[in-house]
């Protein structure tokens, strides 16, 4: 480890939809949160270990600050609030074509309280005109005393050398937390979760995304460097499982398909994945199910 060696963790929050999961799977180079177009995607902390030869960068991607509609909705901006008060660094994280919106203000309103730097990223700037930038720079700037306003493209992966060296003098001297080879604190079978989770998102209509989790009930070695996984879709109502299963299985499978090939790639096996789905009437809004399921705001 190099003398004078750095580390941080810095949290990366926003509003749904800005981006922060593939920002944060560009910058470790590995898929670990998901992703998709539809809003409030990510439930928990993930975060991301980016190591170079005299920094530890540990990104958290926190759930997008909405207007919550029920428990479950609660405990995705507890997580990302509370994540403010444990970091050494803030990307607060803008959709250059979005541009400023009601869901910011209620953010910067809370990060006037943020006794560490902050970072405004605008990022998506591959969807808008150059000459777009500055009249949103203009409009934010004077919102919130921040450390520097560094546009990128997350998805290109435009200006996130530049937003590393900045991060790199901000951060205290420390220890390396994680191994090099280490890109994530998160266990191997809530990232399969997630990447199945991710297919429905993919894949379904607009009233069933965000009333599904999935659960992996069984995972094993099996003979001929093959793993077996049973992973089970919940869902709140009835007509939603008819729309994830498909006529005749159909929908089922392409989620199965598709999940397969990257759950393959994260375990380098070849994978035996058994999908089932089940209803769990109003689970977001049942303590006892949202903790069955992983999401303890008491552990934040």
């Amino acid at each position: 480890m190099a003398d004078n060696f750095k580390s941080g963790f810095i949290a990366i929050i926003g509003r749904p939809n800005v981006g922060k999961s593939t920002f944060m799977n560009k910058m470790i180079g590995q898929k670990i949160a998901i992703m998709s177009d539809k809003a409030q995607t990510t439930r928990n902390r993930i975060q991301g270990v980016l190591t170079t030869d005299d920094t530890q960068l540990v990104f958290i991607d926190t759930p997008g600050i909405h207007k919550p509609k029920h428990r479950l909705g609660d405990f995705m901006v507890k997580v990302a609030e509370n994540t403010l008060n444990e970091v050494d660094a803030v990307l607060f994280m803008v959709n250059a074509k979005e541009g400023y919106g009601k869901g910011d203000q209620y953010i910067l309103d809370r990060l006037q309280q943020v006794k560490r730097p902050v970072f405004l990223v605008i990022n998506k700037i591959d969807l808008v005109h150059p000459d777009a930038l500055l009249p949103l720079i203009d409009h934010y700037k004077d919102k919130c005393d921040f450390e520097e306003i560094i546009p990128i493209s997350a998805l290109q992966g435009s200006n996130l050398t530049h937003l590393v060296d900045e991060l790199k003098k901000h951060i205290p001297e420390g220890p390396q937390y994680y191994p090099e080879d280490h890109v994530t604190d998160q266990p191997e079978r809530f990232i399969i979760s997630e990447l199945i989770r991710e297919k429905v998102l993919a894949f379904t209509r607009e009233e069933v995304p965000h009333s599904i989790a999935v659960v992996l009930e069984n995972m094993e070695e099996r003979p001929s460097n093959t793993v077996f996984i049973q992973a089970t879709i919940v869902t709140e109502r009835h007509t939603q499982k008819g729309i994830i299963i498909g006529k005749q299985g159909t929908m089922l499978k392409n989620i199965g398909k598709k999940a397969r090939s990257d759950i393959e790639a994260l375990l380098g096996s070849k994978v035996y994945l058994d999908l089932w789905v089940k209803v769990r009437e109003d689970w977001r809004n049942r303590q006892s199910q949202l903790h069955e399921f992983g999401f303890r705001s008491d552990e934040y």
